[in-house]
């Protein structure tokens, strides 16, 4: 028994050297495949377009759905350009009377804009169940209330047939969806993040939104009554949704004008709103869809719209498992797009246009594995794992060096092929005074100078080297580059923190002298008021472990080095937010990542109409100047162009007076691809660029091979120890057999 346990020890090991020995994660049967494999960090909770809205969710979304309107892959700064519609739409502007006005009309003298939106046709939607019909034309997934699919799904594609039929699961995209999904956003059981928003702009929202509302009580007055004192709300809408078809429901704002054509009035000028019109929020949900994940055949197994779109787009999501991974397959019903064939002059240099005019998509699937963890995420990318990865810290000098030049890989990454791109994301983080409160808020001269001289004393310069590896750029102002408004060079810093330093060519913050000078003018000399008490501020902010230790203790310095000491307070998110919205802070760090590429949708982060105490807006600052809140008005529909320029610039002088923000800085973000990885260019706005990538899958599995080759020399080595053990023991045994006698 003991030689035929070492013989069959033997033949494992002999097994594994084999082949059966791998880290590859992936199945065999994808080896040379048409797929990229990313990751991704945080589980999307949403993937319904009118409740949607942060970066992770927009990953998958945007190649799923189609607003009318796309940003050009390459140009940079972004361009709009059509994507399902025929061309970017220009409003047709109307005065109070209802005559049509000029389109150089000033904006106060526009009572609305009104914006005709064409479709392209032969658009058509990804297969799927809400859209197939029985010989009769009945849906056949449309189902009466409490009735079943007739057995257990995991995925809507469970429904699907697998024979030719499943072809015929699809519809063409009409007008009509555009206009469902815009009254979707009103919906008060959706709670669209941009709702309150569209309040302000879209003729007919909110009375809308009040209808929506009045006809929910209706509903649910009903249910209570026919229900009795026992009655349960959440479970009866969970097994019996109530949907409200939107189709039968007047909009006076959006309106559909033929199968291709739909209008949308605004209550008032507002150039931004074409950039609107690129966002999911206003993507095309067909009413088959919201009719078919709106009944408890659907929802009692969990099968919403929120978990599974239906889209035109060029994917569509095959798996979903955000607790593992995520899947997204060629979309077979995918209309006629191509390559872009212009961009920036570099492109063509980088082979970003090697591929001008071919039709898209070029991968067939994506896969994306969810990966909480920095380093097993790096291993991963290294060994071929991953064709792309950003960068984290703990691994930033083993693959960047930095130089006077700037960020250069390092030799082991070149000897490996790997690429580097960079770019300023158009984002800014900043930290805020809260503008409410009573020593670091107001706008009287000592309070200015209060914050003045904290902004001067955090070196922002020395944040950006120690915690972001150098990976960003310091802030003049709430305008990143590449938004109208923002300037390089000596015309562009903030004169209140920087002076211009000609023989460096470069800003140079000012000196701890004179932000010591502003201090004693804001009534505090050496850090202490007229009674002799120490200036004693508060910094709230979220975590507090020991990753968070040396952070904290650079901010207490920067406030040392002018004699003010900071309490650092931290609590958990939950928390935070709540502080936040309640004004229970002084100090704290916030940011914002543009929805579009316009001044506007920086600007109105410090608008007064915006205050996050008084109004729960995006003004996490609270600040709130007359004068500067009347420019914002004038801005804001305002076209792009000289004035509007001129009116930014002096914006920015009271913003930069009032130091509202210790400015922050602008992200630079490191992207990493194997020279496999083609047409990568980054998308920080938009987004929709899966689209536009591919792959080599041969030369992929060529380094990964090469990269991933076992180490058997160990099991050789057992193995051979293995058969030399059995060697006495089989010489016994045949000796033994000798010796036996015969009968």
């Amino acid at each position: 028994m003991r030689v035929v346990s070492r013989y069959a020890v033997a033949l494992a090991l002999a097994c594994l050297l084999g082949g059966c020995f791998s880290n590859n994660p992936y199945p065999e049967s994808e080896s040379g495949k048409n797929i990229l494999y990313d990751d991704f960090t945080e589980e999307p909770k949403h993937l319904d377009p009118a409740i949607a809205y942060s970066s992770d969710q927009y990953e998958f979304i945007n190649q799923i759905y189609e607003p009318a309107l796309q940003y050009h892959y390459l140009k940079r700064p972004y361009v709009l350009e059509p994507l399902t519609a025929t061309a970017v739409p220009e409003p047709k502007l109307y005065d109070k009377d209802g005559a049509e006005l000029p389109a150089d009309t000033a904006p106060d003298k526009v009572a609305k804009a009104v914006y005709e939106i064409t479709l392209k046709p032969d658009i058509r939607y990804q297969p799927h169940p809400c859209f197939m019909k029985d010989g009769a034309g009945q849906y056949v997934y449309h189902l009466e209330p409490g009735a079943n699919f007739g057995r257990s799904i995991e995925h809507p594609d469970d429904l699907l047939p697998g024979d030719e039929s499943r072809t015929q699961a699809t519809r063409a995209l009409r007008a009509e969806d555009y206009v469902y999904q815009i009254k979707r956003l009103a919906h008060p059981s959706l709670e669209c993040p941009i709702g309150p928003v569209l309040v302000n702009f879209i003729e007919g929202f909110e009375q809308f939104n009040g209808e929506l509302a009045a006809e929910l009580a209706r509903i649910r007055k009903k249910r209570r009554e026919a229900g009795g004192i026992f009655y349960n709300q959440e479970a009866d809408e969970k097994e019996n949704p109530i949907y409200l078809d939107m189709r039968t429901l007047s909009f006076p704002g959006v309106e559909v004008i033929d199968e291709l054509t739909f209008r949308v009035t605004l209550k008032r000028m507002y150039p931004q709103f074409k950039y609107w019109l690129a966002m999911p929020f206003f993507a095309p949900i067909p009413w088959e869809a919201d009719r078919f994940y709106t009944q408890s055949a659907a929802s009692v197994q969990n099968i919403t719209i929120d978990r599974f779109p239906v889209g035109t787009g060029p994917y569509m999501l095959s798996e979903n498992r955000p607790n593992f991974r995520m899947v997204m397959r060629k979309n077979p019903n995918f209309h006629e797009e191509h390559y872009p064939t212009e961009g920036d002059p570099e492109d063509r240099a980088e082979g970003l246009l090697d591929d001008a005019g071919k039709k898209l998509p070029f991968l067939d699937e994506a896969v994306y594995m969810l990966e909480k963890e920095d380093v097993p995420r790096w291993n991963k990318f290294l060994q071929g794992y991953y064709d792309t990865s950003g960068i984290g810290s703990d691994v930033f000098d083993q693959a960047v060096s930095m130089t006077r030049e700037g960020a250069a890989l390092t030799d082991f990454m070149k000897d490996r092929g790997i690429r580097l791109r960079t770019s300023i994301a158009p984002t800014i983080y900043y930290f805020a005074f809260n503008m409410l409160d009573e020593t670091v808020g107001g706008y009287d001269e000592k309070r200015k100078k209060l914050r003045q001289a904290i902004s001067i004393a955090v070196d922002l310069e020395e944040f950006i080297q120690i915690f972001l590896n150098g990976r960003g750029e310091v802030a003049m102002s709430p305008l990143p580059p590449g938004i109208e408004g923002y300037q390089q060079g000596p015309e562009g810093i903030n004169p209140v923190l920087y002076e211009w330093d000609e023989a460096a060519g470069a800003p140079q913050r000012k000196s701890i002298e004179q932000a010591r000078k502003l201090l004693a003018e804001a009534g505090y000399p050496g850090g202490r008021d007229a009674t002799g008490k120490a200036l004693v501020l508060y910094y709230d902010a979220v975590g507090g472990g020991a990753g968070d230790k040396a952070y904290f203790d650079w901010l207490r310095k920067q406030f040392r080095k002018i004699d003010v000491d900071l309490q650092v307070r931290t609590t958990d998110y939950n928390q935070f937010q709540e502080k936040a919205k309640k004004g229970n802070w002084q100090i704290l760090r916030w940011g914002w990542n543009a929805d579009y590429p316009d001044p506007e949708n920086f600007l109105f982060l410090l608008n007064g109409e915006q205050g996050k105490v008084k109004n729960d807006g995006e003004n996490a600052a609270n600040y709130d100047s007359a004068a500067f809140n009347t420019l914002f008005k004038q801005i804001e529909n305002m076209n792009p162009g000289p004035q509007r320029e001129a009116k930014i610039r002096q914006m920015l002088t009271i913003l930069r007076e009032d130091a509202a923000w210790i400015w922050g800085w602008y992200p630079k973000g490191f992207g990493l691809f194997h020279e496999w990885y083609g047409n990568s260019k980054p998308m920080a706005i938009g987004s929709n660029s899966l689209k536009y990538k591919k792959v080599d899958a041969k030369l992929r599995v060529a380094k990964r091979e090469e990269w991933n080759r076992p180490v058997t020399w160990p099991v050789w080595m057992v193995l051979a120890l293995l058969v030399l053990g059995t060697i006495p023991a089989v010489v016994v045994m045949r000796n033994r057999e000798r010796k036996a006698p015969t009968i």
